[in-house]
């Protein structure tokens, strides 16, 4: 298992490697001047322009801003934004509560959703409850989240008008009147990430589970005469969690960079709004860091879901 997890280890390094050096290659030079803004400021002469842009680095050649960003990256500097002139650490910092809030939250309710919805759909399978939980899963991923999330501003907010639709940041939790604000302005947000994630989690675990099902161990471990629970329990789950373990692996990320589409219909200030907005401005060096920090996430967790298979199936090992 050691030598497994460090052949693992070995190669995501040379992987965030590379992302890192395509990743900020591609931002370098991708159209946008940050210096964009300060065009149309008659105020700011070209000359001051200038002194701006070098005391960025933006005057030095990219293979040596690359390094320079590395070295930085490795002691912990994520740099300054180009806009506001604050500590990108800073920025991710101040929007990462709410991100983990909202995103978090949806992604725990869609798995509390989708594995007993799952199960049971495979269980009973062409049952009239089988029927019900794929139509809902196909409804879940098949909507995309702008529309379910304008829907839900649709009905609950302009029809109903019991929840608000835009997200008040400045919202401080302070008793429980103020928590129960919170909780309303979050419900839709939440819910409609959960739809989604739950319907994509609810037909894997389905899948999975049905392709155990039918499996020789299965008939003999019920023949042995063991109950239903403990063939499910011990035996399938086991084995139908592997492929369900790289899809979990890959959506945790997401739990901390947030959902791009979903922040920008209900106006969440968390980091998916960030990278948008420092998209729209050029802001090299948020973009890099938002994107970078992913990107070690993805690598990461899909070096546990490698170390959860040696778990699971004791063959992956060797």
């Amino acid at each position: 298992m050691t030598r497994y997890l460090i052949n693992r280890i070995l190669i995501s390094l040379p992987t965030l490697i590379a992302i890192s050096a395509v990743v900020f290659f591609v931002l370098a030079l991708a159209p946008g001047d940050p210096m964009g803004e300060f065009a149309s400021n008659p105020s700011i002469t070209a000359e001051v322009r200038e002194n701006i842009r070098r005391s960025l680095g933006l005057d030095q050649p990219i293979y040596i801003r690359y390094f320079k960003w590395v070295w930085a990256f490795l002691q912990g500097d994520l740099g300054y934004s180009f806009t506001s002139r604050s500590p990108v650490i800073d920025l991710i910092l101040q929007r990462l509560p709410t991100t983990l809030w909202v995103v978090g939250s949806a992604y725990l309710l869609s798995v509390a959703i989708a594995f007993p919805l799952g199960i049971i759909s495979a269980l009973h399978r062409y049952s009239l409850l089988d029927q019900l939980v794929t139509t809902f899963a196909f409804l879940g991923f098949s909507l995309p989240t702008f529309f379910t999330g304008l829907l839900f501003i649709i009905v609950f907010s302009v029809q109903l008008g019991w929840l608000p639709f835009i997200y008040n940041s400045t919202l401080q939790v302070t008793n429980l009147s103020t928590l129960v604000e919170q909780i309303k302005q979050s419900i839709m947000p939440v819910c409609v990430l959960a739809l989604y994630q739950a319907a994509i989690l609810m037909r894997f675990i389905r899948s999975s589970v049905l392709e155990q099902l039918n499996q020789d161990y299965v008939r003999t471990a019920r023949a042995k005469g063991l109950s239903g629970w403990a063939v499910l329990n011990g035996h399938i789950m086991r084995n139908a969690l592997i492929p369900v373990v790289t899809l979990i692996a890959l959506d945790i990320p997401t739990v901390f960079t947030g959902a791009l589409i979903t922040e920008q219909v209900f106006r969440v200030p968390g980091i998916g709004a960030l990278l948008i907005e420092s998209i729209y401005r050029s802001d090299t060096p948020v973009v890099m860091a938002i994107t970078f920090i992913y990107a070690i996430l993805i690598v990461g967790f899909n070096l546990v879901a490698d170390i959860l298979y040696g778990v699971l199936d004791p063959r992956v090992r060797y």
